[in-house]
This record gives C-alpha cells, structure tokens and sequence, in this order.
C-alpha cells in the first residue's frame, strides 16, 4: 500500500495554489515515480495548468499527443485533457489503459453537436461529405467522412471533389476561414464554437493591436476574431507578413522563428506557457487575460496524482464506434501530414 501521509495535496484539493518550490519538487517527484510504477507516459494539452505541463513526458495539441500515445511503448495513458481528447487517444489505442485526471473534464465545442444532430443533417444533405473537427466526441467521430485539425482544415476541403457538397462541423469560425480560403460555396458549416475561443472578440482585438501597433499577431481560427484580423490587415493597421492564422502547433512553431520584440496572442491562456519556452527573449500578450477554460482546469495537480494512485478516471469507447472514429482519422492522415490539432 501507497503511504499518503504528508501529502496534503490530495486531501486538500486547493493546497496547490500556494506551493512553493519544495512542494511542487515533492509533488512532481511523487507523480513521476507513480507514472513508472503504473507504466504510464503523461500527456499535458497546451491549455494545461503550468504545473502539469512541466511535470508532462509530452505536451501539445489533443491529435499529436494521440498519435504519441499510439507510439509509446507505456501500457497506460494519463492524457491531461478534456475528454474527447483521452476518447481519441483510447481511439488511436484500443490496446492500453486510457486515463483522465477529471472525467467530467468536457468541451463546450463538442457539446455543439450530437451524433444523432449531425445524422439528421447528412439525411438532409445525402450526398455531402462530413468533415468533423478532431474537437468532437466519438461518437460524431463516427459519423464522420474524414476529420481535420486547425492547421489542415484546407486541405482536407481540397482533397474532396469540387462538385461535392461539404458539411463542416462543429466550429463555426473555423469552417468560415476555410470557406475563405478555398473560396468554395458549397461548404455547409454547422454554428458551433469554443466559449472561450469565442469570447476572444473583435473589440478586445482591435484594442490590443492599436495598442501595440509592432507587435504581430498569432491568431487560433477558432477564435471570433479571425475575420477581424485578416480585416485589419488589410487596412494596413496591421501588415500582412505580422499577421498569422495558426494552430496551436503553428504558434509554437512560429514562435521559435520569432526573436524578440512582441507578440499578440488570440487563443486559450494556457498556450502562453509554451509560447514563453519556445521563445524566452520575446513578450507574449494575451489578447484577452480572461480567456482561459475551466474545463481544461478541472484537470489540478492533485487529481494528476490521484489518477495515478487510483487508476482514475479510465476511458472507455465502444469497440465498434471506436473502429468507425478511427477510419475518419485515417483518412485524414492518408490526405497528407496531421498537422496540429487544435
């Protein structure tokens, strides 16, 4: 048996606010030897609290981490995520033991479509091509011709023949961008969208940016301020070459390329963590403070710990939804590189 003495982390959930170096040091050094025990690689998604980003054998977005996962010799999965994350990655895994810090962990963008909405939609459209965003359940996942992430939207649209009907779901600023660069009509998005994402508004972007008129700009395509980027760049308020339309991946990839000097950012808090690693000498400003989802804060250090020493909270999918989730993601991969997912 585990000795739980003097460690107040797990008995009082809000004692990790206040730690300090030794506590963490205990508490990360506790969580490794735990993950060794169990046999299991921990996986922190880019919107993690900076804590279990740190003490995480990978971060990063929800499908590179799956795929990760897929390829790790680890029996067992601890994915610090929201739970359509840890379902693609048990979808990706069917063989290993897949966990999450909280199960109620969820995500106001899956939460826009149901499977049986989006079957009702293809009955209205027979012959439309579904494409899913990977920030979806499984079980729309299955329903789904061919998922796409944030960085290959594009080009999963331009893959499917011209004359062929699309329905895009469920985010609906990224399936406007993807209209806009593909230039398609018959592209049929469904009006979901991230809260968090959405709440990043045209007014807290156009503030920002004249407020800080040499920054440049990272901007996620599911954010509500998108057009309103690509709108001031082409005023000229903000030049074209500054002004970047990015996945999570994307932002870190830009970010290395970047040296010094300001960057807005328009995503999820939680993504500054990273951007701040990558590139140390450059300033990193949200472009709303408040932008941070308290779905992926539900996964503390505490429950991390917990989830190890209890093997909590497991994720199951259905055998045979599982199977239809993972050809839609095949496909996908089968078009061209992953890219990010989110």
């Amino acid at each position: 048996m585990t000795d739980t003495t003097a460690r107040p982390a797990v008995a009082e959930p809000d004692a990790w606010r206040t730690w300090g170096d030794a506590e963490y040091g205990a508490w990360a050094d506790e969580v490794r030897r735990l993950a060794a025990e169990q046999d299991a690689v921990i996986l922190a998604h880019n919107y993690q609290l900076p804590a279990i980003q740190d003490v995480a054998d990978h971060v990063g977005d929800s499908l590179a981490l799956s795929r990760l996962a897929a390829a790790s010799p680890r029996s067992t999965i601890v994915f610090a995520g929201v739970h359509f994350m840890a379902e693609t990655a048990k979808i990706l895994s069917p063989g290993k033991r897949v966990l999450i810090p909280d199960a109620t962990a969820g995500c106001s963008l899956a939460d826009t479509i149901t499977a049986d909405q989006l079957r009702a939609w293809k009955a209205e459209h027979p012959d439309a091509v579904v494409v899913s965003y990977v920030n979806t359940t499984a079980e729309v996942k299955a329903e789904t011709d061919i998922c796409c992430t944030s960085s290959n939207a594009v080009e999963v649209v331009q893959s499917i023949p011209a004359e062929r009907e699309i329905l895009f779901c469920p985010d609906q600023f990224l399936g406007a961008h993807v209209r806009r660069m593909t230039g398609r009509d018959n592209i049929h998005v469904w009006l979901g969208e991230c809260h968090v994402h959405a709440d990043i508004s045209p007014a807290d972007l156009e503030a920002t940016v004249r407020a800080n008129p040499d920054a440049e700009l990272f901007v996620h395509p599911e954010c509500g301020c998108t057009t309103s980027a690509l709108w001031l760049a082409g005023r000229g308020e903000l030049p074209a070459e500054r002004t970047h339309i990015l996945s999570t991946g994307g932002m870190l990839d830009q970010a290395r390329a970047t040296h010094g000097g300001r960057v807005l950012v328009a995503t999820e808090v939680g993504m500054l963590h990273q951007l701040r690693k990558a590139s140390p000498g450059t300033d990193f400003v949200p472009v709303n403070p408040r932008a941070a989802c308290p779905y992926m804060q539900q996964n503390t250090p505490p429950k991390l710990l917990r989830s190890l020493r209890e093997g909590v909270d497991e994720v199951r999918v259905d055998p045979a939804i599982a199977e239809r989730a993972r050809r839609a993601v095949e496909r996908m991969v089968a078009i061209g590189r992953p890219g990010g997912g989110e």
